[in-house]
């Protein structure tokens, strides 16, 4: 069993462990229910569509690296609200991150909260973000908003934890690079132990 808090609890063979690339996720996940995406929120929606239709789990959960100037590498959070940060249709009179015509808020609040871990604000985007200066969101990520809102739509519990891989600033690249392979450590033993 997973647990989450002192309300949830989901057994691990209904669960999908979401990832971006395989590099997330290490050997630790190699016995579970493992989807590995690809890069970006168009990849993200596409795989996790056709995973939930074929396995029907009960919980999704979305581990990955992301970006922070607000928290400290190697750090794991937990993100329950989301923003699309390259959704910006102002010019028609929308609000920034609000997807037109949509219903859904700018922020998207959906996911379930991981006790004893601090909590974040994910910015999910189609760009490898080396200058993060908004406010609005504290962690960036290329495919956690598309995960949420279909976890929403479908009405799957989410869980989303993101291992900070860097500063989303000018070392970003070369930080992600080392840290990444150190996320599926920290997975494990959050999860498992």
């Amino acid at each position: 069993m997973i647990k989450i808090n002192e309300k949830h609890q989901f057994p691990v063979e209904e669960t999908l462990f979401v990832f971006a690339l395989d590099s997330e996720a290490g050997e630790v996940f190699n016995d579970k229910n493992k989807l590995i995406t690809g890069i970006g929120k168009v990849n993200a929606a596409m795989e996790l569509t056709k995973e939930i239709h074929r396995r029907k789990p009960k919980l999704i959960v979305n581990l990955g690296s992301a970006g922070s100037k607000n928290f400290h590498k190697g750090e794991v959070i937990c993100c329950t609200k989301f923003i699309q940060r390259d959704m910006d249709v102002r010019g028609l009179g929308f609000g920034l991150y609000e997807t037109p015509l949509s219903g859904i808020p700018p922020i998207l609040e959906y996911g379930l909260r991981k006790n004893d871990l601090p909590e974040g604000i994910c910015g999910s985007g189609d760009s490898f973000e080396m200058n993060h200066s908004e406010t609005d969101y504290n962690i960036v990520d290329m495919e956690a908003y598309p995960l949420a809102l279909i976890a929403m739509k479908e009405k799957i519990p989410f869980l989303c934890l993101k291992y900070i891989s860097d500063d989303a600033g000018s070392e970003a690249a070369d930080d992600w690079t080392v840290q990444v392979h150190l996320a599926a450590e920290a997975f494990d033993k959050i999860l498992f132990s």
